[in-house]
């Protein structure tokens, strides 16, 4: 009999990449709301997006064996809820709530690692005393600021001055019950300590600075088994908090590695998560010789499927497949073509433009043809403004994004740089 798995936000590129998956003979993929309704939007309706998924699953004439994601919030935190529902295998609602609830979330890290976790305290960006409560709280210029629940980089800001202070205040009172809206709706479905109840969706978290090298490990969960299986570098543009590119394998020392791996194994096994794939970002200051966490996420990242494909063979959506289906996940490892792999952000750093000319399809072909496996996504259309973008961060546009793999990383840098000289974009109306 044919497995049955339900994919909130499927879309096209995906699909693709989960028909390339070990062991996916027998099954058939569903779609489960759309893109744009999860992922191209920055509204979401929590009750009526869950209402409408679970009409589609009540519908459906045949067996529902998983429900599955691959995208943050909203999807992360309706697949609990509709697992549990539907009696298909994920982590509990509480679990997850344990790593998406930022305060929640270093509240944990801090009863089991400690010496990894920064100083932090929650605020309500509303309070106009914030800013001296944060100080009460043993935390001094600078430090950062962020949603305690968010998505990609959005609205996370570093503060160097009260001036800083009043500007993120300014630009969190506008936004952040877009996202802090629907994440009460659901913290209302989830049994909650009392402290926890009481920092509600639209607060934010005031944290440490910290830095160094960043990097993400990817892993999973199986019936209590905690198993990383990959660690990614995070690259920066120089000087400013914008990702340039993603690196797999991870150039850091095999032993700063294998710390992070540890550390991951015990902060998710003391929370409890299980039966999902997460992956934890972390900072190694080399100065310090110190590993600092920066936060969990309760998926795989989309962005390193590729990465993933190109050098070990499959796409780690096989791990989101295979632990929907209740199955340990079966993932190689250097069985790619590739022995490293990046993917590239094309970024402007306005505050906001209009896009007066991108690339036609056809000359995001021939550029992609220059480089044998490239892949290039472009993100904005002509006469549209760059705000309208969802899920970017306080400083940058990601107009592009390019997937490559290579031999080295000096030539991936080298291919980045022809790929881009093939891609014109222009811009109008430019707010510096």
């Amino acid at each position: 009999m044919a497995k049955n798995v339900f994919v909130i936000g499927l879309n096209a590129m995906n699909a693709e990449r989960l028909r390339r998956l070990r062991g996916v003979e027998d099954v058939v993929f569903h779609p489960l709301l759309t893109p744009a309704q999860v992922s191209d939007t920055q509204e979401f309706d929590m009750p009526a997006l869950l209402a409408e998924a679970e009409q589609t699953l009540d519908a459906f004439d045949g067996s529902i064996d998983a429900i599955v994601g691959y995208i943050d919030f909203p999807v992360s935190t309706m697949l609990p809820l509709l697992c549990k529902k539907y009696g298909t295998r994920n982590t509990s609602l509480e679990s997850l709530l344990k790593c998406e609830h930022k305060y929640w979330s270093r509240s944990m890290m801090r009863e089991v690692v400690p010496e990894h976790t920064p100083k932090f305290t929650a605020f309500d960006p509303f309070d106009d005393d914030a800013l001296s409560k944060i100080g009460e709280a043993d935390l001094r210029f600078p430090f950062f600021v962020k949603p305690i629940k968010s998505s990609g980089s959005r609205l996370g800001f570093r503060i160097d001055s009260p001036e800083d202070f009043e500007y993120a205040t300014e630009k969190l009172r506008a936004e952040i019950r877009l996202i802090g809206e629907p994440f009460d709706h659901v913290l209302s479905q989830a049994d909650l300590p009392d402290e926890i109840r009481a920092i509600e969706g639209h607060f934010c978290m005031a944290e440490q600075v910290i830095g160094g090298r960043q990097c993400t490990v990817e892993g999973y969960v199986h019936d209590g088994e905690v198993v990383p299986y990959g660690t990614i570098d995070s690259i920066r543009y120089p000087q400013v908090l914008s990702f340039f590119y993603y690196l797999y394998p991870s150039t850091l020392p095999p032993r700063i590695q294998e710390t992070m791996w540890e550390i991951t194994r015990k902060v998710m096994g003391h929370i409890g998560y299980d039966n999902s794939g997460f992956n934890i970002e972390y900072y190694w200051d080399e100065v310090q010789n110190k590993v600092w966490i920066l936060e969990i996420n309760t998926r795989i990242a989309q962005s390193h499927c590729d990465l993933f494909e190109m050098v070990d063979g499959v796409s780690h959506q096989q791990v989101t497949i295979d632990l929907g289906l209740g199955r340990r996940p079966d993932m190689p490892s250097g069985e790619g073509p590739e022995r490293v792999a990046a993917e590239f952000f094309y970024r402007v750093f306005f505050r906001d433009a209009a896009v007066a000319r991108a690339p036609s399809r056809a000359e995001i072909e021939v550029a992609a043809e220059q480089i044998e496996g490239a892949r290039i996504v472009s993100y904005v259309k002509r006469g549209m403004s760059l705000s309208e973008l969802p899920e970017q961060d306080a400083y940058s546009y990601a107009v592009a994004s390019v997937w490559m793999g290579a031999n080295k990383q000096s030539k991936l840098l080298w291919n980045y740089e022809q790929v881009m000289k093939r891609l014109n974009y222009e811009f109008a109306d430019i707010l510096e």
